[in-house]
């Protein structure tokens, strides 16, 4: 094992810099899956559980779902919701019992719900309640990205070392060219975040700015439009 003195921030600014690592790059079409931005987990002044890296997250995910409607593309948005009786969290809600326990998530509850900076098209995206980490789990996300022919997934949303980690993992394992704009995932702590965009640029994904991604999609809506 490697030992370092640096901190993981330290770490991820080496490896962001580097001019030449290896890029997966973008694909022909991309679907957007934004995990789990609800109250839980983006208002941090009403629960404890809830976390904010970047103030402009919602913002910038906002920008890149008009954009991704505009050239027709899917949309997802997920939240973890659960039974009265949290039994469909099934092991991973058998730690701990309080009411910011992850089972304590209930249908129809502020913790629930999307927060209400997102720009949820409800007649035009789609919305998936998902219960282990990964938006791949035991959803029909495969099969919506199949039907849009989809080679390329953009992932936002949080806990960077949690859900969206585990979505990146999906995505890649189902042969999807994985791209994680950074200023659009967020976690609790920021060892945890930014060891974990180390990771995933240098296993799982392309980790980048969020400019890139929205100029990306510029440049395939002028393309469409001529």
């Amino acid at each position: 094992m490697e030992h370092s003195a640096k901190t993981a921030r330290e770490i991820w600014l080496d490896v962001k810099a580097n001019p030449n690592r290896a890029r997966f790059g973008y694909g022909a079409k991309a679907a957007l899956a934004n995990i789990d931005l609800q109250c839980a987990y983006t208002r941090p002044e009403e629960f404890k559980t809830a976390y904010e890296t970047d103030p402009r997250q919602i913002e910038y995910i906002n920008q890149l779902a008009e954009r991704m409607r505009r050239l027709g593309w899917p949309v997802i948005w997920t939240h973890v919701a659960y039974a009265e009786s949290g039994e469909d969290a099934g092991v991973w809600g058998t730690r701990t019992d309080t009411p910011d326990s992850l089972q304590n998530i209930k249908h129809g509850s502020r913790r629930a719900m999307f927060d209400e900076r997102c720009d949820v098209r409800r007649d035009r995206d789609l919305v998936y309640c998902k219960r282990m980490p990964s938006p791949f789990f035991e959803t029909p996300l495969q099969s919506l990205l199949v039907w849009h022919q989809v080679d390329t997934v953009i992932i936002t949303g949080g806990s960077t070392s949690g859900c969206v980690r585990a979505g990146a993992v999906d995505s890649l394992s189902r042969g999807y060219r994985t791209i994680v704009p950074e200023q659009c995932v967020a976690d609790k702590h920021e060892s945890y975040h930014f060891a974990n965009l180390t990771d995933l640029m240098l296993k799982y994904a392309d980790v980048v700015d969020v400019a890139e991604t929205l100029a990306w999609l510029d440049q395939r809506i002028a393309t469409a439009d001529q």
